[in-house]
């Protein structure tokens, strides 16, 4: 025989004990299965498992043999006794009715595995494999036992489930004593909970804001979030509770339905209250800016993020609550979104030119735009048209997929609005009149507070049929329509009064029939005045309208 040194035989040893630790697990599985334990099928396991963990007929050593426990250390029955704390605490409704009595099941959803999955949402981890001829909780399954416990009674719940039964077994109206104590205690909890979170939200948080400064915003705003998130707390707090109390499975389903539903619904609401605050936010900083085109994109940016809350929120209601796979609804809302986009084309067409007016921004609600039949002042911008009110006091809307691929003129965006006319007078007015009315004009325009200094034009420049002509041209420096009629009356109105100062008549197109003059009548022709005789009306004219001296 060959000699094998100390060393070897320990790493032989120590190779060799997981092989000899499976064959005692095979050994001990291979055992006959005692009286009430049949492992023949899906049905017949679930049974035997179940079963011996009634209260009344209470064998968890029985219920152990329905467990693969390759490879998993623990005490088995602890383990048995914890998976059904696990069913229990996430409120699965075990019906034997619906359970396969195959003995050759094969799941079709998971390549025809021989395996039964009891609630592959709630608990993929969990289900039964056939090895040999008997069915078992697998291996695998196994493995995942404490860490779902754990998960199932965190923050040291599951040290309650071995504390308050010692209050008492006793039954009462179908619940033991202890979790009627349970239950009364949860009660009186939920109460101090509910004072504790309303002192704090209510008093601190309120005396904290109005001390920064942010009253308004704590109470309009942060105030309804915190109530909000004090009972989505609360509802926390019960369930994780009230799964230790182990409440009848049909009670308990309902409860946990309850509570899966209201946890995504709160949180759901707590993010609709919070982009009230972002869109507060943005629209102080919206205030800030010169452009009024942000003010309408925050009611926008608003509508959308709450949208984009209720749909996402539902989601997780319909996965969470109730308990629906919403892969196939994904599957089949992405799809119906390619039908709904080749049908709805304009639609689209007008949100990306929605998008295009708030990135470019070719005009700013208040300007006054122009572009082919468009003609008003632009009221409002939305995700599909814009509204502009027309000067006939009508409102048209104009989608924006048009005006984006349009000429838009936007009168609101001058920095000078020109103004242009001309001035007739009759032809009997004198050129030295002419020469001073000409003066006064652009002495009108020059001390205007609203007109363009270093560009206007005034000129006798043009011989009518029936007039004299005087070119009137400037610009006026100011922001909106309004200003700028206002700055034309006011130019208008001294125009007018210096002509009638200066004693110029405007023309119009008459016809003249000359007679005889008669010594005693008086002409309509204002007798001329020597240079001297003009230039002393017009100063005469300054120092009254214009308020200043000509030399």
């Amino acid at each position: 025989m060959l000699k094998k040194s100390p060393v070897t035989l320990i790493f032989l040893l120590a190779f060799s004990f997981p092989l000899f630790a499976q064959l005692i697990l095979d050994e001990q599985d291979s055992k006959p299965l005692p009286e009430g334990v049949n492992l023949s099928s899906p049905y017949h396991t679930t049974l035997s498992f179940f079963i011996h963990l009634d209260p009344d007929n209470f064998n968890p050593s029985r219920a152990a043999r329905t467990l693969d426990r390759r490879g998993v250390e623990g005490d088995p029955e602890t383990l048995a006794i914890k998976l059904q704390q696990i069913f229990e605490g996430k409120g699965i409704i075990i019906r034997t009715s619906t359970i396969p009595n195959e003995p050759n099941y094969q799941d079709s959803t998971s390549n025809s595995e021989h395996k039964y999955y009891f609630d592959k949402n709630r608990i993929p981890g969990i289900y039964l494999e056939k090895r040999g001829s008997q069915w078992r909780f697998s291996a695998f399954s196994v493995s995942q036992i404490d860490q779902l416990h754990a998960e199932t009674y965190p923050f040291g719940t599951d040290q309650l489930l071995n504390l308050l039964p010692k209050m008492g077994t006793e039954n009462y109206f179908g619940l033991q004593v202890w979790q009627i104590f349970g239950m009364l205690i949860l009660i009186l909890l939920t109460f101090l909970s509910h004072l504790v979170f309303t002192f704090l939200v209510d008093k601190v948080l309120l005396y904290l804001m109005n001390r920064m400064g942010y009253g308004y915003i704590g109470e309009n705003y942060l105030l309804p979030i915190a109530k909000v998130t004090s009972f989505y707390l609360i509802v926390v707090l019960l369930s994780l509770l009230l799964r230790v109390l182990q409440l009848p499975a049909e009670i308990w389903a309902w409860i946990v339905l309850v509570f899966n539903t209201l946890k995504p619904f709160l949180i759901t609401v707590i993010f609709y209250k919070i982009v009230d605050v972002i869109a507060a936010y943005f629209a102080s900083l919206a205030a800030k800016t010169a452009s009024t085109l942000d003010d309408q994109l925050v009611p926008l940016l608003r509508k959308t993020l709450k949208a984009l809350v209720i749909l996402i929120g539902t989601l997780f209601i319909l996965r969470d609550g109730l308990d629906l796979d919403i892969i196939p609804f994904l599957t089949g809302l992405s799809i119906g979104g390619v039908a709904i986009a080749l049908a709805a084309q304009d639609t689209i067409k007008n949100f990306f030119g929605s998008i295009m007016i708030f990135i470019d921004k070719p005009f700013q609600v208040g300007d006054w735009v122009t572009s082919g039949e468009i003609d008003g002042t632009v009221e409002e911008v939305g995700f599909r048209s814009t509204r502009i009110r027309t000067f006939r006091n009508s409102l048209m809307y104009v989608p924006n997929g048009k005006i984006a691929d349009a000429v838009v003129d936007n009168h609101g965006l001058r920095q000078y609005r020109r103004f242009s006319t001309t001035l007739t007078i009759t032809y009997d007015t004198p050129p030295a009149l002419i020469e001073q009315f000409v003066l006064g004009l652009r002495e009108i325009i020059a001390s205007h507070p609203n007109t363009r200094k270093d560009l206007y034009h005034v000129y006798f420049n043009n011989l009518s049929s029936y007039s004299q002509d005087v070119m009137f041209y400037l610009f006026f420096e100011v922001p909106t329509i309004k200003e700028e009629l206002q700055a034309r009356h006011e130019i208008l109105i001294q125009v007018v009064k210096l002509a009638q100062t200066l004693g110029v008549r405007f023309a119009f197109p008459t016809q003249t029939l000359h007679m005889e003059t008669f010594p005693e009548k008086k002409g309509l022709v204002p007798e001329p005045m020597d240079g001297p005789g003009y230039e002393n009306l017009l100063k005469e004219f300054f120092r009254k309208e214009l308020g200043k001296k000509l030399d």
